[in-house]
């Protein structure tokens, strides 16, 4: 029997890498004699990386680079043996690397992305996946368009700043100092959601909040990115503000519309990476799973993509997570069955502490019902 173990993380508790060996090592306790196969997904958020690197033949690429408050800091991305060099926004300003005290989207910058993709570009790489999931900013990618030659200037002529709070004295731009080795470039987004730049669903009104933003902040900063998107887009002559995935990562998904990147299911590229389908046509079982999961696992997230890859190949898909609440009927029509590895009422705190000893007493149990 093979079994496909292809989860993503239990956010604040196990990372994708960390359910994947869970879940094969519950099965090898049941029955040695079973293939377990682990492919730990992601979507484009923090945790791409790791899941990329345990999964696929790579070299690591450590750079130095400019991080979420400005300072110099340490990151990586990696290279697959196809070419492609992958790289992570988490990874290098993503919310996790601030501290709780200083998660405000004044203070933050994307500068370090930009920095990224020019080592990548110094390094011969011309084939980009960037994965933007995950960060603490709100400056609609200018700190890493600032990076990548883009002047911005004030009411005055003077040069802005790379942090959130400079877009709001941003009244002039100039693409023509661009670098130009991103025009032979492919550059492919990984992306989980399709907000657009500004408004009501825009990225400041659904995202600002979880990166410290206050209400004022928010609307401040959503009118603050339309006068910036209106300026790139008169600088291109092309309509971007509105464009599904414009407001992900805190605009930063509009920024890479502007140099003409795609945006795609980051779940999606993650699984052609780590060649989650081949390993699906070969097994009996799939096993996915997440730290909570609802309807909107359907729409874009990593276990909903495993299971949509399963079902092409009539292969039944079992969602294991951490909570599951909402419409048990809707994940059923894409999931051959769903539970919850937490055998009964506790807090949160004890879920997040026994998250790796529940999940391996649950996956055991689904070992014995689908081996015996």
């Amino acid at each position: 029997m093979n079994i496909v173990c292809a989860p993503d993380s239990f956010k604040g508790s196990l990372s994708s890498i960390e359910v994947a060996e869970g879940m094969a090592r519950a099965f090898q306790s049941v029955d040695k004699g079973i293939t377990t196969i682990t492919k730990p997904m992601a979507d484009g958020g923090e945790g791409t990386l790791e899941a990329l690197a345990k999964a696929t033949s790579h070299e690591k690429v450590s750079f130095t680079c400019t991080g979420p408050l400005g300072d110099a800091s340490e990151s990586w991305y990696i290279r697959l043996d196809d070419d492609r060099a992958v790289i992570e926004g988490a990874n290098i300003s993503g919310l996790p690397l601030v501290p709780k005290e200083k998660q405000n989207p004044d203070h933050t910058t994307t500068y370090g992305i930009g920095e990224a993709i020019r080592h990548a570009l110094d390094a011969g790489q011309r084939n980009l996946i960037i994965a933007i999931g995950g960060s603490s900013t709100n400056d609609g990618g200018h700190g890493m368009l600032l990076a990548l030659g883009m002047k911005a200037y004030d009411k005055n002529g003077k040069q802005t700043g790379i942090l959130g709070k400079d877009l709001f004295q941003m009244e002039q731009i100039d693409l023509s100092s661009l670098d130009p080795r991103l025009k032979e470039a492919t550059i492919r987004i990984a992306c989980d959601v399709d907000n657009p730049l500004t408004g009501p669903k825009g990225a400041s009104h659904i995202y600002g909040p979880q990166k410290g933003a206050d209400e004022q902040q928010v609307k401040a900063y959503d009118h603050a990115l339309g006068k910036y998107g209106r300026l790139i887009e008169e600088a291109l002559g092309r309509e971007l503000m509105d464009v599904p995935g414009a407001g992900a990562a805190g605009g930063l998904g509009f920024a890479f519309l502007a140099l003409g990147a795609e945006l795609a299911s980051g779940a999606k590229l993650v699984a052609e990476a780590i060649d989650l389908k081949e390993a699906i046509a070969e097994a009996d079982f799939v096993l996915t799973g997440e730290g909570q999961s609802d309807e909107q696992t359907l729409y874009g997230k990593a276990p909903g993509y495993v299971a949509e890859l399963a079902r092409e190949n009539k292969t039944p898909v079992i969602l294991m997570s951490g909570s599951i609440s909402g419409d048990y009927e809707k994940l059923n029509e894409l999931f051959t069955s769903c539970l919850s590895i937490v055998p009964g009422p506790c807090s949160l705190e004890e879920c997040i502490e026994n998250a790796e000893h529940n999940l391996y007493q649950a996956a055991q149990q689904v070992a014995r019902l689908l081996i015996k």
